[in-house]
């Protein structure tokens, strides 16, 4: 076990499991490769590069990585060595990164100065959608990330919805659905990319076309912590309120209905009269019936006023 510990981290042999020597000679590997070395073989041989010459990519859909699982992996690393290499692509002044930031932070974390890497070659479209489908079966990007990743490729290689769907192998409505969550507030996507409000929490707040109506479901779902079902019963609530108080909606008309019978209820108890309220915004006019001079002096009595 002590011999193994050895040569963890130091070699392609030690990095990668048995086998490798298949592919080229131990001593051959251990060599630095040569400044002007192109691109190693559209079919990808494994090789060690120098870290220092691997930039990372413009088109990377993961924008957060925590420490902790860096950390973790690197001791892995240090104790089993790297399992899996990492996916670069020949660029004029050295090497692109393709797929596998987290390996490459945490090997660069434990001081290795070169890492085991598979190099391809590739365009910058292609490039950008390999490094997406790497993140996405590897190691879950959060729905920001996802949703952010399909929109740069629409934009920076101008593709359809369509086509991006086609490139990472998902339905279309995933693409579409994932998208969406850019109309959202700056508000709602950090709560979405932190992980307090869900996808299917979005999709219920994205029913709801006002920012700031959405803005507040999104605070109400957090802070009474509603699972979908009671988030999608908030917002039906919601909706209600504002059909009952919107101008020219049935159910706004029902419910000033219902307030002018409540105060002809009301009048009409006070007064002992029948009472008819003809109300609109900007005129009306109130109708008491009686029978009678005695029962019209009662009525003005109560009212307060005196013959």
């Amino acid at each position: 076990m002590a011999s193994q510990k050895k040569v963890l981290g130091r070699g392609l042999g030690g990095i990668i499991g048995g086998g490798i020597n298949r592919v080229a000679p131990a001593k051959s590997l251990k060599k630095d490769p040569p400044e002007d070395r192109s691109a190693i073989s559209p079919h990808g041989l494994f090789s060690e590069i120098p870290i220092e010459k691997i930039k990372t990519s413009p088109y990377q859909a993961r924008k957060t990585f925590a420490e902790e699982e860096i950390s973790q992996l690197a001791d892995s690393i240090a104790e089993a060595g790297l399992l899996q290499p990492i996916l670069v692509r020949k660029i004029k002044d050295g090497y692109e990164l393709l797929a596998g930031e987290r390996r490459l932070r945490a090997c660069t974390k434990i001081g290795l100065k070169k890492i085991v890497a598979y190099v391809q070659q590739a365009g910058d479209a292609a490039a950008a959608a390999r490094g997406l489908i790497e993140n996405l079966q590897r190691a879950n990007l959060n729905p920001m990330e996802e949703a952010r990743g399909y929109a740069n490729l629409m934009a920076n290689f101008h593709l359809t919805q369509e086509a991006v769907a086609q490139r990472v192998s998902k339905p279309r409505s995933t693409v579409a659905n994932a998208c969406r969550l850019l109309t959202l507030p700056a508000e709602i996507q950090g709560y979405i990319s932190s992980g307090l409000l869900s996808m299917g929490h979005a999709k219920v707040i994205l029913s709801d076309s006002d920012n700031d109506r959405r803005i507040i479901l999104a605070r109400e779902i957090i802070e009474r912590n509603l699972n979908v079902r009671s988030a999608e019963e908030a917002a039906k609530r919601a909706k209600e309120r504002i059909e009952r108080n919107t101008p020219g909606t049935a159910a706004s008309a029902a419910a000033k209905n219902a307030v002018i019978r409540d105060l002809e209820k009301r009048l009409s108890s006070k007064l002992k009269a029948k009472v008819e309220l003809k109300h609109s915004p900007k005129h009306g006019k109130i109708i008491i019936e009686y029978f009678g001079n005695e029962d019209l002096q009662r009525i003005l009595e109560s009212m307060g006023m005196d013959f």
